[in-house]
């Protein structure tokens, strides 16, 4: 007896009634959050993918949007279903470009900070690349925070928070201790006279106060009360290149000094004394991590947070 094909007839039942052109539309509309960007992707018109998509729910008896004034909202239903359809077609996409001839290589677009890709990430890179020349790594470091589930151009992100964020799949990197931090002349000095500070003007100006705050009541020193000199910079890496040059102290995150401090061109002053910061996680869509170029960048990142000696190991966490 001959065994049956994949393509049984209850396969082939099984998904010849799949209306497969609405669920293509549903994704973009769901992904974009708008009939009208979800047309000009799929190169219809708005009417189009708004009959898909009123289809779709027929077919499904389920409402999957909410239609407001200039803006369409997923229900809990439309949420459910685009994680699920969202990570299918990533695979089908991921399947059916290893068939291509003469692949140029993938791509990975990676949403992060300029202080995080310049003082923690590119240093580690290579050993990315070492492993994995098949795969581009385009970095993405725009101040503006990226809605995953919008951006389909965005692979991951790295993000510095004290947010949860239940509806993508992360990887919790490590969470972050400030200390202050200068070239070794200059916290010799410190232990003589006031030193000059450096300063970062953060997006969250008062979180960094809060920060310089905390870490003066905790070391006793009064150093902001007696209106020290302070040189300000927009970035975290241009503050910390400012300290290497033995232009004052700072204020700086344990993570992103670990290249400098390793390599003797920043020390602490008084290092026993560490206030708490945020923590860094790598996130994508869910369903996107079985991406082989996501889930390898997940890997890896997992090793370099072990390589680095960090104390709060990475803990894979999924959505429910």
């Amino acid at each position: 007896m001959n065994k049956s094909h994949p393509s049984s007839q209850s396969g082939v039942s099984m998904f010849a009634n799949l209306p497969l052109n609405a669920l293509r539309a549903f994704e973009s509309a769901a992904r974009l959050l708008s009939f009208k960007a979800a047309a000009e992707e799929l190169a219809v018109t708005p009417t189009a993918i708004s009959h898909q998509v009123r289809a779709l729910e027929t077919w499904l008896g389920v409402q999957l949007f909410e239609r407001l004034p200039r803006q369409v909202r997923l229900t809990d239903g439309g949420q459910r279903l685009f994680h699920s359809l969202h990570g299918a077609l990533l695979d089908v996409a991921q399947s059916v470009d290893t068939l291509r001839p003469q692949r140029s290589g993938t791509h990975l677009t990676l949403s992060t900070t300029a202080a995080f890709a310049a003082l923690w990430l590119v240093p580690r890179l290579g050993r990315f690349y070492a492993r994995h020349p098949d795969i581009k790594v385009r970095l993405d470091t725009h101040c503006e925070v990226i809605d995953l589930h919008q951006d389909a151009s965005v692979d991951l992100v790295v993000r510095y928070s004290l947010d949860d964020y239940p509806n993508l799949y992360g990887l919790c990197l490590f969470d972050e201790r400030f200390g202050v931090y200068g070239s070794p002349g200059q916290v010799a000095l410190a232990a003589e006279q006031t030193p000059t500070l450096i300063s970062v003007r953060w997006h969250n100006s008062k979180l960094y106060a809060h920060g310089c705050d905390a870490w003066c009541a905790q070391a006793g020193e009064n150093w902001l009360t007696r209106q020290p000199c302070i040189r300000e910079y927009d970035e975290e890496h241009y503050a910390l290149q400012a300290a290497i040059a033995g232009q004052g102290l700072v204020l700086a995150s344990n993570i992103l000094v670990s290249e400098s401090v390793a390599s003797g061109l920043l020390v602490g002053y008084r290092p026993q004394v560490q206030v708490d910061g945020a923590g860094y996680s790598a996130l994508c869509v869910p369903g996107r991590e079985r991406h082989p170029p996501v889930r390898a960048f997940f890997k890896w990142l997992e090793e370099e947070v072990r390589l680095s000696g960090s104390q709060h190991l990475p803990v894979a966490r999924t959505v429910s």
